[in-house]
């Protein structure tokens, strides 16, 4: 059958099941419906993962050198080093201490410690103090903080389980010496019993990851809209993976780590390079969903498997992210200031989040987001703040690589975050202010100066400003890997496949149910209704000679 015969046949039998009354997606759906206890990618999945104790082999409460007094984390990470003499210069290598991407050259700059840029905190020029409270070291207030230091790692905050362990908002990566209020929460920190935290180190749980994660860009659920701390104690409603009552994955179930170095997407380089499961190479990270499941993980002869080459899994199985708690999903910086009785407030909107701050402006929080979905080979671009920008449009801050003819690319499920923020109007780029800091440091928050603050952040960065500044509307993509949900809430084919489904915008490929052509559907209707005149004078004409012969 050639390939017009076939879309022909496919509208003569649609066109027949409709004037019969019968949904057609509701038809399909019922006879795909999945029994995933007996699909081969669920069994690979459990075979992958079914060993779940960890061999611990030390109990680090035993440890002689663990019981000395303890005054500060360095201290501490001395004592772990004499016994894990290379962690730290292991740990110096990867970005989690670096902040910059290890896969470009370091005169790029690219990475949250360089000139890349985001539209919810901006940058880290000028504003390490604060800043560097989620990064996994101590002491990094300003340039000169050297990375060298071995005893600047900070191996607590990825490793102790007592969950006692908090560094302040803004200690530079330092917890307190004795009990502070931090003003900005109204929240007490204490300082650490550090015998008990150093006696305590094991594998890095969800919390050790969670404590930064879930939190970043200044409260919980701000940046991802798939990470926040519904997901410190989730069910497996909210996450079949991580679900206390289902599999109670932690991060490193998946993010597998090699030399300290853990497994995931890193600005411009994929999580991974290749999608082999653990059947194929029993070393492959735990990183592509086929490394447990497979490229074909529904039962054989199912249309879903047919997917897996132009889907990402993600698209099907997490339907909404944000489904406890709310995520930022606009920021406007162009609306700071703003004060009451002289002095700054916050209001409080749907959701218990703020709506207003006057030290960072107005912004829109969600729940229950269906996300935007674009082709993504798993590489990011983005722009920095070296870069020219079109301050008449909206700018993309960063966008997935990929198109529909690129084979390593899938159709992907994003967060995007859209804002206002500043930028240079003679040099047409992104700026950054100094936005942390005491009075008279030119500190946004401390003066409510924005050229101030745009002049000291820039310099901190090393780049040029012109003065003159005003505001531009930009977009930020935060690729959704994680709450997904049980199958049964998996998205449902009617969803994508109709005119105004959740890829509309995808428009450069031909989606049965969404698109049509004009004179394919004439010729189907034509021929549909040729086929119910015949099949009616067909019937007409048996019952006449029925009742002749009856006669």
């Amino acid at each position: 059958m050639n390939a017009m015969a076939k879309i022909i046949s496919g509208w003569l039998c649609t066109g027949l099941l409709m004037i019969g009354g019968i949904d057609v997606s509701a038809a399909r759906s019922q006879t795909e419906v999945l029994d995933e206890n007996q699909a081969p990618g669920r069994t690979m999945a459990q075979q992958a993962t079914k060993e779940r104790q960890i061999w611990i082999t030390a109990d680090h409460s035993r440890h002689e050198i663990l019981q000395k007094e303890f005054t500060s984390g360095p201290e501490v990470t001395k004592a772990c080093l004499s016994c894990h003499e290379l962690a730290a210069g292991q740990f110096h290598k990867t970005i989690h201490w670096t902040w910059l991407d290890p896969n470009v050259p370091p005169g790029e700059r690219i990475g949250k410690a360089g000139h890349s840029i985001n539209n919810f905190c901006i940058n880290l020029s000028g504003n390490e103090p604060r800043c560097t409270s989620c990064h996994a070291g101590y002491g990094w207030r300003d340039g000169s903080f050297n990375f060298k230091d071995e005893a600047a790692v900070d191996c607590l905050v990825c490793h102790e389980q007592t969950g006692t362990y908090k560094k302040f908002p803004t200690g530079a990566g330092h917890p307190v010496q004795e009990a502070t209020i931090f003003a900005e929460n109204n929240q007490t920190y204490n300082p650490p019993d550090w015998n008990l935290v150093a006696q305590s180190v094991g594998r890095p749980t969800r919390a050790n990851c969670g404590a930064c994660h879930f939190y970043g860009g200044g409260d919980d659920g701000v940046k991802h809209g798939d990470l926040d701390s519904s997901l410190a104690k989730p069910n497996k409603m909210l996450d079949v993976h991580m679900g206390l009552d289902g599999q109670d994955f932690d991060c490193v179930r998946c993010h597998t780590t090699t030399l300290h170095n853990i497994a995931g997407r890193t600005y411009a380089t994929p999580a991974a390079t290749h999608r082999k499961s653990l059947i194929e190479d029993d070393l492959a990270a735990k990183i592509m969903c086929e490394s447990c499941h497979s490229s074909t993980p529904h039962k054989p002869g199912v249309k879903a498997n047919d997917h897996t080459d132009k889907v990402a899994c993600q698209s099907c199985h997490i339907p909404e992210f944000a489904r406890v708690n709310a995520t930022k999903m606009y920021w406007d910086w162009s609306t700071a200031g703003n004060k009451k009785d002289g002095k700054p407030y916050k209001e409080k909107g749907p959701h218990g989040k703020p709506t207003y701050d006057t030290k960072k402006g107005d912004f829109r929080w969600e729940k229950d987001v269906q996300p935007a979905y674009f082709w993504f080979n798993g590489s990011i671009n983005a722009i920095t703040a070296r870069d020219p920008i079109d301050p008449s449009q909206p700018v993309d801050i960063n966008w997935p690589v990929g198109s529909r003819s690129d084979q390593n690319a899938r159709i992907f499920p994003f967060k995007v975050h859209e804002g206002r923020q500043p930028y240079d109007k003679i040099n047409k780029t992104l700026l950054i202010p100094k936005l942390f800091g005491p009075k008279g440091s030119g500190a946004y928050w401390a003066e409510y100066d924005w050229k101030k603050a745009l002049e000291n952040g820039m310099q901190a960065a090393g780049l040029s400003f012109s003065g003159e500044y005003d505001f531009a509307e930009t977009r930020y993509i935060f690729p959704i890997t994680h709450m997904v949900a049980p199958k049964e809430k998996a998205v449902t084919c009617i969803e994508c496949h109709s005119p105004n489904g959740r890829l509309a915008a995808l428009t450069d490929f031909y989606m049965p149910g969404r698109d049509s052509f004009r004179a394919i559907n004439i010729i189907g209707w034509v021929l549909v209704l040729g086929t119910l005149v015949g099949v009616t004078f067909h019937g007409l004409g048996r019952a006449i000679v029925r009742g002749r012969k009856e006669d």
